[in-house]
């Protein structure tokens, strides 16, 4: 990825040198798309959380009747592929990032500030794992499906090359899932959200290649906040004595520790400018 965005940077410093030399003016209207990678900005340390007793405050430790943490083969950043710690976790997605986007850029000497609005499509997938002593995996994933943003850009602009940085509100569809080996318990999804509030920024350089086409290089980190999901483990065919139901027989609540979902873009853009 270095590389290419190296290779892609000399390029544009070439195309630009040998651009003529008559000043240009970045004032005006746009219409766009992109094209780039995302990968998700994982948190390595992340676990799946407990409320044993359903008293909304998670942080418990599901114990068995020993008692015994049965938790204790631990947690894995990404989804588990069996029932077991040796299985493995798959690692956190990557994926294409397109999309399209309009906007305005107005120009003050050689300061250009401006909006644009954009809508992405991806499909990310973030997950954690757990297992327990059954032995048993339990994997809680979101799926970023596409993202919608409104931005300011502002930034120098020489002759035909411009360099600027951008910021703003953004939404994010967010759909989150649940899968188990454990086939004795009963688990109920709750409080799914489909979309989420959030920001982007970042930074970028573009190049006009005619008086109406413009391309350019683009990094994008996105940030925002999904903590509304949850999952409740009750009884199904268990025993009595079943772990989840220990403490409050109702069941027992799982979450995710990170409500954060951050990932992070790099786009090559294209407009036509009007």
């Amino acid at each position: 990825m270095q590389r290419l965005l190296i290779t892609a940077g000399a390029a544009a410093l070439a195309l630009a040198a040998s651009g003529a030399a008559q000043a240009q003016d970045w004032t005006g209207g746009y219409i766009g798309g992109h094209i780039g990678y995302s990968s998700i900005d994982s948190d390595g340390n992340e676990t799946i959380q407990f409320d044993t007793n359903q008293d909304g405050r998670f942080g418990d430790t599901v114990n068995t009747t020993a008692p015994a943490n049965a938790f204790s083969p631990g947690f894995c950043n990404g989804g588990a592929q069996t029932n077991a710690p040796a299985g493995g976790c798959t690692e956190d997605d990557e994926s294409w990032d397109f999309g399209l986007r309009a906007g305005y850029d107005k120009q003050f000497g050689r300061f250009v500030i401006g909006g644009v609005a954009e809508v992405s499509r991806q499909e990310l997938e973030d997950s954690v794992g757990a297992f327990s002593t059954t032995p048993a995996s339990y994997t809680m994933t979101r799926e970023i499906d596409w993202t919608v943003g409104l931005r300011v850009r502002a930034g120098v602009a020489f002759d035909r090359f411009l360099v600027y940085g951008t910021a703003g509100p953004s939404y994010a569809k967010i759909e989150s899932s649940f899968r188990t080996t454990n086939g004795a318990n009963a688990f109920t999804e709750r409080g799914e959200d489909d979309g989420t509030w959030g920001y982007q920024a970042g930074f970028g350089g573009e190049m006009k290649v005619t008086d109406r086409v413009s391309l350019g290089l683009e990094y994008l980190f996105n940030s925002y906040e999904d903590d509304g999901y949850r999952v409740r483990a009750s009884q199904g065919t268990a025993p009595a004595t079943n772990p989840f139901i220990l403490v409050n027989p109702a069941g027992t609540d799982f979450r995710r520790s990170d409500s954060d979902v951050d990932f992070s873009s790099i786009r090559f853009t294209a407009a036509w400018r009007f």
